[in-house]
């Protein structure tokens, strides 16, 4: 053989050998059982970190929404008062609201009178509890005789939807 060519079929061989320990250590496919139980760790170490943050964030966001309910429904009572021409009043129960108005045209609001718009938040908001200082009533010209203010609240805290005597409806955090 050729000096040369020895050479050259050395260096084969040595590339080849090199080749084939690369392809070996490639060929390594999955995940030892200490591996998996490592990542399985770590997967539940950050998971009891993030869920009592996520059920507090839950909680805040049922009130905020329950919140944002009464306020869009007292602004529709007014609205209803005004586009009738006669007195409407919201009656709120714990859970539980329902908004009537003065059909007879007697100058008062009884309960179950005229028009009924039931609504209960506990099918959504199933948290949070509801008090007020008094039912609001909103006249045709869209005051209240009745400022108001209507607690929700659970265990996130207290929002509060307050309702002025001119009539205008807004959510706050103290009351």
């Amino acid at each position: 053989m050729i000096p040369g060519m020895r050479l050259a079929a050395s260096f084969c061989k040595a590339r080849l050998k090199e080749r084939c320990r690369v392809m070996k250590m490639g060929k390594s496919s999955g995940l030892s059982l200490v591996e998996l139980v490592i990542v399985f760790a770590v997967i539940a170490v950050v998971a009891a970190i993030a869920v009592p943050g996520y059920q507090a964030f839950s909680a805040q966001r049922r009130l905020n929404g329950a919140a944002r309910m009464v306020m869009s429904d007292l602004m529709a009572a007014r609205m209803k008062a005004v586009t009738l021409n006669q007195k409407v009043k919201i009656f709120f129960g714990n859970s539980s609201y329902r908004i009537c108005n003065d059909a007879d045209g007697n100058g008062t609001v009884e309960e179950n009178e005229g028009e009924n718009l039931s609504r209960d938040i506990h099918p959504q908001y199933h948290d949070v509890s509801l008090s007020r200082s008094a039912d609001p009533i909103f006249h045709p010209r869209g005051t209240a005789m009745l400022g108001g203010t209507v607690t929700l609240n659970n265990s996130q805290g207290f929002k509060y939807a307050i309702v002025a005597l001119t009539g205008r409806v807004r959510i706050s955090d103290a009351p």
